[in-house]
């Protein structure tokens, strides 16, 4: 007796734990479309009200990594992989293609400014700049840095913080500018900069400036858009275009090809996030992606540039190792 109690018992818990699923789940029949993303909060909350104004709410849950792990889950995992949709820097949505086939053709215009694989949809374009907390620069009598190679200098010695390549691409926004400028002595200009920033090798790519706003550090480097937006919001943040480049890298949206067990609304989605994200997206990431679009040319960086060779995971890679090189 107490037997069939405890398995009545059981298979009623069993049964209201199912329901309360299928409840939390806001998609019927297993159609909720799942996103991963490397996007940072500004674009996430774009791309979330994109999709809940236009009849996606509830139908959809995002999870978020950072670039490294999961461009080795997209390498790893191929057309396995739990996510329908991904948005990711671009390059690494290249490679994950190149050795899985593991994305759908868009079936909608992608109408970009530059040439894109038919498999992927810009979202955003982010820029790397110096960013200064502007109290310590005066308070400490630092001078403005005007180059990347100026943080090698002895006098920001404990007031730089950077972000470690092995971690976050924002990393590789200034190693690019740095082997641009200087090639073979890329390496020794790093190891420099690493050895002022010391303890302050960040895992994230925001860790620069928060450091900054928090007065630790009085210089950083990190994201372009998010110190003009500090400024603009009165806190004592600035920022400085490098003459080495302000060069960037882009994100883009790809759907899952999963034969027949390939999520349709995940298509839909993606074609809501490219025509009805981007007005929002532009505020925050003012580089023009698409025909028709302009930036604000207060947003505009000085030094706008581009990598002498294409940004693939092999010269990530590459510039990985440098970097771990310049650590010593």
């Amino acid at each position: 007796m107490k037997i069939k109690k405890y398995l009545a018992l059981g298979l009623s818990l069993s049964m209201a734990l199912s329901v309360m699923a299928g409840c939390s789940s806001g998609a019927a029949n297993g159609d909720q479309v799942v996103i991963y993303s490397n996007a940072d909060e500004e674009a996430i909350t774009a791309i979330e009200n994109a999709l809940d104004a236009n009849g996606y709410e509830g139908k959809y849950i995002v999870q978020t990594y950072g670039t490294s792990e999961l461009g080795g889950k997209l390498m790893a995992e191929g057309k396995n992989l739990e996510a329908d949709l991904v948005t990711m820097s671009t390059f690494y949505l290249q490679s994950a293609q190149e050795q899985n086939n593991m994305f759908k053709t868009l079936e909608f215009d992608v109408n970009t400014l530059e040439e894109v694989p038919d498999y992927t949809a810009p979202i955003t374009s982010q820029e790397g700049a110096i960013i200064l907390n502007t109290e310590l620069i005066k308070s400490e009598g630092l001078t403005t840095p005007t180059s990347l190679k100026d943080l090698t200098k002895a006098e920001y010695k404990g007031q730089i913080a950077v972000t470690d390549i092995m971690s976050s691409s924002t990393a590789w926004l200034m190693i690019q500018a740095i082997v641009d400028a200087y090639g073979d002595d890329a390496q020794d200009v790093l190891a420099g900069i690493y050895e002022n920033a010391n303890s302050h090798i960040e895992t994230s790519g925001s860790g620069p400036l928060k450091l900054c706003r928090a007065g630790e550090v009085a210089i950083g480097f990190g994201l372009r858009h998010q110190a003009v937006k500090d400024k603009a919001e009165g806190m004592p943040i600035d920022y400085v275009d490098p003459t080495e480049g302000n060069f960037s890298l882009t994100e883009s949206v790809a759907v899952l090809d999963k034969g027949e067990d390939t999520n349709e609304l995940a298509m839909e989605m993606a074609q809501c996030i490219i025509e009805n994200a981007r007005e929002e997206l532009l505020q925050t990431y003012p580089n023009p992606l698409y025909e028709g679009e302009t930036a604000d040319n207060e947003n505009k960086s000085a030094y706008p540039k581009t990598f002498s060779e294409p940004l693939t995971l092999e010269l990530f890679e590459a510039h990985q190792q440098i970097s771990e090189n310049a650590k010593g």
